[in-house]
């Protein structure tokens, strides 16, 4: 009885401080929304009111209405789909030739991975730049996808989870007569989908909030434009409207949570399959 009771008791604080702790990663969130709907009086007084007294609902169809929020939106949503799918098709590819294909290469191509891995990301930034321009990608959303198409990080990640992946499924593939394309499509890949998925979730989330890259890439007009650029549309040297920043975020965050409640069961079980827990 004493142990239950005690068992009990630690399962209550456990409880008790996740429910703590949701709550602090919830007042960002709180802070953001209530200052979307908050006049600009509210937003500068210095006196604090938990909700606003007269919400600004109508900064929701303002922002709706407007085209270039709305192609911002696509262009980002263009942009995580695209370059997040092919970029864990890629990872995923080249993982499974390090790790399964019989090759004298392998080694040296793996090292030169986890190379590239401890070379910093800006040092590429400029080198990226003066390739996209000279194909004449400025401006265009090939320009925002191609060059961030190979991520060292997730090939690394896919040769280490099929390094220890099952030869015994793999072998009873071949000896049916699967090459290794097939084998990797047909038997391989379909197992790796939960930790793909975690890949995905944390590439959707990257590719959706990356800033300087498009900054750089979307030159100066609209066609190239994402969600974040937009957002820094409502800060200039003149004017800070931060209502509708703020507006503006909460709306493009809602389909960042949308993937990530969707997809969170994955990504636990993907982290959990690499191994990296803390």
């Amino acid at each position: 009885m004493a142990g239950y009771k005690k068992r009990r008791g630690g399962m209550i604080l456990r409880y008790v401080v996740a429910s703590a702790l949701a709550l602090v990663f919830l007042v960002p969130f709180y802070a953001m929304v209530k200052t979307a709907l908050s006049t600009n009086e509210e937003i500068y007084s210095t006196t604090f009111t938990f909700w606003p007294s007269d919400p600004q609902w109508g900064r929701v169809p303002e922002l709706l209405g407007d085209p270039r929020f709305l192609d911002a939106l696509k262009n980002s949503a263009i942009m995580a789909v695209v370059a997040t799918s092919l970029s864990i098709l890629i990872a995923a590819l080249a993982g499974y030739a390090l790790a399964r294909i019989p090759n004298r290469f392998a080694r040296p191509m793996f090292m030169m991975v986890v190379i590239v891995l401890l070379i910093p990301g800006t040092t590429a930034f400029v080198p990226n730049f003066i390739i996209v321009a000279s194909l004449g990608w400025i401006g265009t959303l090939r320009g925002l996808i191609i060059p961030g198409l190979f991520g060292a990080f997730n090939v690394f990640l896919f040769r280490q989870f099929y390094v220890n992946f099952p030869k015994e499924v793999e072998e009873a593939a071949h000896i049916d007569g699967a090459g290794y394309f097939r084998t990797f499509f047909q038997v391989i890949f379909p197992n790796t989908l939960p930790f793909a998925s975690a890949l995905t979730v944390l590439g959707l989330i990257g590719s959706w909030n990356a800033f300087l890259w498009p900054l750089v890439v979307a030159g100066s007009g609209q066609s190239a434009n994402t969600v974040q650029i937009y957002l820094s549309s409502f800060l200039t040297a003149q004017t800070f409207d931060y209502g509708s920043l703020f507006m503006a975020a909460t709306i493009s965050l809602l389909p960042v949570l949308a993937i990530f409640f969707f997809l969170q069961r994955y990504l636990v079980a993907g982290i959990s399959a690499t191994g990296l827990k803390g």
